[in-house]
């Protein structure tokens, strides 16, 4: 099996050593995303806002790797505080509205940027 690095170029930049996703067989590795907005470079106002955003740079780069969000299959929320989890659970009901990817959602210590929450994913499409 091949493993296709994707760069998406509607997302924000990577921050790091690493791609936006990695395409082996049928999957797309989606890395985690912040609620950074692309054009300006800084982190949006507030918990509903950065999830909002995480999930569109989310969709930018399952559309790089040739998928959208209904081909997720699972994804993984990390929280600044897990008592943010209604508010941003409310924007991801939103984002997936049916056929729900399997999930996690904890608290972390910290994120880069000092960001609130960051989603990462992985997709299927045959």
């Amino acid at each position: 099996m091949n493993k296709q690095c994707i760069g998406a170029s509607n997302a924000p930049a990577a921050i790091g050593p690493y791609s936006h996703a990695n395409r082996a067989g049928n999957f797309v590795f989606c890395s985690g995303q912040l609620g950074i907005d692309p054009k300006t470079g800084g982190l949006a106002e507030g918990i509903e806002a950065q999830a909002a955003q995480a999930l569109h740079n989310l969709a930018s780069v399952l559309e790089a790797g040739g998928c959208s969000p209904a081909d997720v299959v699972k994804t993984t929320v990390f929280l600044k505080d897990i008592r943010d989890f209604s508010a941003v659970n409310a924007i991801y009901g939103d984002f997936f509205r049916k056929d729900f990817p399997a999930r996690s959602a904890f608290q972390v210590a910290a994120l880069p940027k000092d960001a609130l929450v960051e989603i990462e994913a992985i997709a299927y499409k045959a």
